[in-house]
């Protein structure tokens, strides 16, 4: 371990069981590569760049190649796959619960069972599916849930309902662009303010949503003059939370350090779908390149973290 001790919020894991079945279940429509993955390899790349505690979540697509109990079956195992990991190992691993949807009937029974039984650290949400965004009404007893539950929600980007760009596989490009459009429909929709108890974390720094996050605030006012004002929605996008994840070059991270709570920037990393070297590059430049202060980079690093998940050393 590093003096750094980071909590990493924004990492994966690959049940074997999972992975095995993907395929038969119509594979990653991203177009990238199921990644390698043991817990040990975890753990080692966690001790090579200083990360004390890895929330882990199943990434895109998640379960929503599965299909009726098949996926709530599937989203259960999930789940209690990494509870397990995180009993042997509470110190090193956290719990970001997976759940069935579209299907929110399911949704809301897990989410009830991750925070019961399972006592996850959070819920991992996908920016759509099948096409339908987060702020859709359809989805209001799931965040009733949520909300109840006070729950802290890791919201990672999915594959939008576009055609893959030729040689360039959806996390490359599209994935930043489905973060941005679903944090615009929560927003507009006013998911942060109905469900005020949710914490909501953005994957990559929110795609461009803090160097456009005028533009959409000043052309929907235009759009909707009745509606919230240009400051109300400001102020909806600087609720969020968001992670660092293949976002701490200059570019990305300046913008983000300009419009974000400070209090409200978490570590990611992305492993092991960003390859290892990826991801300890990215660490690199936040370490050294990006203008922080030693209390901002320990903020950064675990403070901001420790101040949502308490149970956390």
């Amino acid at each position: 371990m590093t003096e750094h001790e980071r909590i990493d919020v924004h990492t994966h894991l690959v049940p074997p069981f999972w992975g095995e079945a993907l395929a038969q279940h119509g594979g990653d429509p991203s177009g990238w590569t199921l990644p390698p993955w043991t817990p040990d390899d975890h753990l080692k790349f966690m001790d090579a760049n200083g990360i004390a505690t890895s929330v882990l979540s199943l990434t895109a697509p998640g379960v929503t190649g599965w299909s009726g109990a098949a996926r709530r079956e599937t989203a259960r195992r999930v789940n209690e796959y990494t509870a397990d990991l995180v009993r042997e190992r509470p110190d090193r691993f956290g719990l970001f619960a997976t759940v069935p949807l579209p299907d929110v009937e399911g949704a809301v029974a897990e989410v009830d069972h991750a925070f019961g039984a399972l006592r996850a650290d959070g819920v991992v949400l996908l920016s759509n599916y099948d096409g339908v965004y987060l702020g859709d009404d359809r989805y209001a007893p799931l965040w009733q849930t949520l909300d109840r539950h006070r729950a802290v929600v890791f919201v990672h980007p999915a594959h939008p309902l576009v055609p893959l760009l030729p040689d360039l596989p959806g996390p490359l490009v599209d994935y930043p662009f489905d973060t941005t459009r679903n944090a615009v429909h929560m927003v507009v929709h006013g998911i942060t303010e109905r469900y005020p108890n949710v914490r909501i974390i953005l994957s990559h720094a929110g795609g461009f949503v803090p160097y456009a996050a005028l533009r959409f605030c000043l052309v929907q006012t235009a759009l909707n003059p009745a509606g919230p004002t240009e400051e109300e929605l400001l102020a909806r996008f600087r609720s969020f939370y968001w992670d660092t994840a293949l976002s701490s070059g200059e570019y990305a991270f300046g913008a983000l350090a300009r419009f974000a709570d400070p209090a409200r920037i978490l570590y990611g990393s992305d492993f092991p779908y960003a390859p290892a070297q990826v991801g300890a590059r990215f660490t690199e430049i936040l370490d050294t390149e990006s203008g922080l202060t030693p209390e901002q980079s320990r903020a950064i690093d675990s403070g901001n973290a420790r101040a949502l998940f308490p149970r956390l050393p």
